[in-house]
């Protein structure tokens, strides 16, 4: 049976672990954060993410696309927020006690996050096969299948904050 954690406990190790990755005391490979965005797997790579946090309350932004959700300020900071399933042509994100926004590193000097459904756990990637893909979209680093043959999605966070598609959020 698996142990039992509590969200607080999660996101304090969480924090924890992010910390360790930006100080270089954690090896890359094994630095991947496992999230749902839609009915997809995604992997982060701990060092392009700041912070993961709760949703927090969004300001709507007029005229914009329907992927942008609008601004959120998180400690006096505002940051665009991104539904990325909208963003990848999948369904709206229900705002819910599981979704998560993740902002994007300070070093990418954007301040920008993308919504997720929900929190997976920590993702060794050693221990996933590496999918033969053509043709992925520049937010995608690459793609995997697990032991139980799930699919997995790399995210390559400066292919998608830099992508022109991102950036251009006026309807």
């Amino acid at each position: 049976m698996a142990k039992k954690v509590s969200l607080r406990q999660f996101q304090e190790g969480l924090v924890a672990r992010l910390k360790e990755v930006q100080s270089g005391s954690v090896a890359q490979s094994a630095s991947k954060m496992g999230v749902q965005v839609g009915q997809e797997k995604w992997l982060v790579n701990l060092p392009d993410v700041s912070e993961v946090v709760p949703l927090p309350q969004m300001l709507a932004v007029p005229l914009t696309q329907p992927w942008f959700a609008g601004v959120a300020n998180v400690r006096g900071v505002l940051y665009s927020a991104v539904d990325f399933s909208r963003f990848l042509g999948g369904e709206p994100t229900q705002a819910n006690i599981d979704s998560r926004l993740l902002l994007a590193n300070s070093k990418y000097h954007m301040n920008a996050g993308i919504i997720v459904h929900h929190m997976l756990g920590l993702k060794n990637p050693d221990q996933l096969q590496p999918s033969a893909a053509e043709n992925l979209p520049p937010w995608v680093a690459a793609e995997y299948v697990d032991s139980s043959g799930e699919h997995w999605k790399e995210l390559n966070m400066p292919g998608l904050i830099n992508h022109p598609d991102f950036l251009n959020v006026g309807a």
